[in-house]
């Protein structure tokens, strides 16, 4: 890299970037959504076949994330990052030519094997760039993207899709992967390689890693299985993510089919739900690096917004007993706001836990959880739509994060850097 002048707070300009990508990740997603009812009506495709579908991309993002996460540990952020957002963008545009469920459950698993890389190589990069107190509210930005992108899904895909048809929205939003690749190709290097970033900011980093401190020895792939940590934030994966998978895939078709709003009210609404994400993944980040200190380390401040995250999602049960849509809207709303405060702490427990050279890796294996549970899930949520309705998926939901909250309380106590103190890992216990 040639010299230039130095900036400050370069790694905020990092979590810039990051956050685009996540955003173009989920207004790339959300496009079938958004579009679902018009598609499907269309060509003729069934809420079962809608189904799986969507679990043809759950499957391939939830297998390509263990070797997604290899690949980043071994390839470095910056290229497997850009990889990644180039195989998503032509998968997403190659929907375009989709002529029946085959085709189009084809081109979605494309999408899922390109998008499975976006949220490890933030992980990985958040791991690199920030101390542990920074780590949250990163990590809270970037959830928080993944809702902006949810919250632009809506008007900008039913806008396109006004003008010009459902084909050129999938067109177009393929193509702003490659505008987001210039900037991050530009600006993306490792702390130590960035000719931009001052002293001072590479003193803060170091000081962060070393007060999390490394594990006594290097810890390969292959052990991680070995702890109970990795098992704790995995199965929380599996349990808690189908209700973000449901809402994230199955809302529009929601409130067009069982509230009757047209596409426009689709566009004007749809969003609402993930602009509250938005302020939870952020709210919930912040809190939790504040909590850190005094008596309480970072794992035991995550644990405790996830306590209170969870015991707010049984309101969801209200949706079944309201008639109105606002109030039904608004739950939903309180809901996903709790929901990506849970989220955004348990993601953050990977960089509380493992070390940086590993985040990739295991970030991975408990990434492959959520595609897990929104794989399983699908199926469920198509047979009882299709046969029955919507009010036994929103009572299933409601109870998912208590019990995935027993899970990370029994499994997950201390990080590595402790656990690994004596040779052998002797003192790791699995479940």
């Amino acid at each position: 890299m040639s010299m230039a002048a130095k900036i400050p707070n370069v790694r905020w300009r990092i979590a810039a970037l990051l956050f685009f990508a996540s955003v173009i990740n989920y207004v790339d997603r959300q496009t079938l959504s958004v579009l679902a009812s018009e598609i499907t009506d269309e060509l003729g495709i069934s809420d079962i076949e809608y189904a799986y579908v969507l679990a043809a991309f759950t499957f391939c993002y939830m297998g390509m994330y263990v070797v997604a996460g290899l690949l980043i540990d071994r390839w470095g952020t910056r290229a497997a990052l850009s990889v990644s957002m180039i195989w998503w963008s032509i998968a997403n545009a190659l929907h375009a030519f989709s002529a029946g469920a085959l085709s189009l459950g084809a081109f979605r698993a494309l999408l899922g094997i390109g998008e499975s890389g976006n949220f490890l190589a933030a992980e990985k990069a958040i791991s690199e760039w920030f101390p542990p107190k920074e780590r949250g509210a990163a990590n809270g930005l970037v959830n928080a993207a993944a809702a902006t992108g949810a919250i632009l899904a809506p008007p900008l895909i039913v806008f396109l899709f006004e003008q010009w048809g459902w084909r050129a929205a999938f067109v177009l939003t393929g193509a702003l992967g490659f505008v987001w690749m210039f900037y991050w190709l530009r600006w993306y290097w490792p702390p130590a390689r960035h000719d931009r970033v001052t002293p001072e900011e590479i003193d803060l980093i170091e000081r962060g890693l070393a007060e999390a401190g490394p594990p006594k020895r290097q810890i390969r792939w292959r052990e991680l299985l070995r702890f109970r940590q990795t098992w704790g934030l995995f199965l929380a994966r599996v349990v808690a993510d189908p209700l973000w998978w449901f809402y994230l895939f199955w809302l529009p078709k929601y409130l067009r089919e069982e509230l009757g709003f047209t596409m426009v009210e689709i566009g004007l609404t749809a969003w609402m739900p993930y602009l509250s994400a938005d302020l939870g993944g952020i709210a919930g980040g912040w809190l939790s690096g504040r909590s850190i200190g005094k008596a309480r380390s970072a794992i035991a401040a995550r644990k405790r917004l996830m306590l209170f995250s969870a015991l707010v999602m049984p309101i969801g049960l209200l949706i079944n007993h309201v008639g109105n849509s606002a109030a039904v809207v608004a739950i939903i709303c309180i809901v996903t706001f709790a929901h990506m405060s849970w989220k955004t702490n348990l993601m953050t427990m990977t960089n509380d836990i493992y070390p940086t050279a590993i985040v990739g890796s295991a970030a991975g294996l408990v990434g492959l959880g959520s595609g897990l549970g929104g794989f399983l899930f699908q199926p469920y949520v198509g047979y009882i739509v299709q046969n029955y309705s919507y009010a036994p998926i929103f009572t299933t939901i409601a109870f998912l994060h208590p019990a995935a909250f027993g899970l990370v309380r029994l499994l997950i106590r201390q990080p590595l850097a402790a656990a690994a103190e004596t040779p052998g890992l002797e003192g790791v216990k699995t479940p």
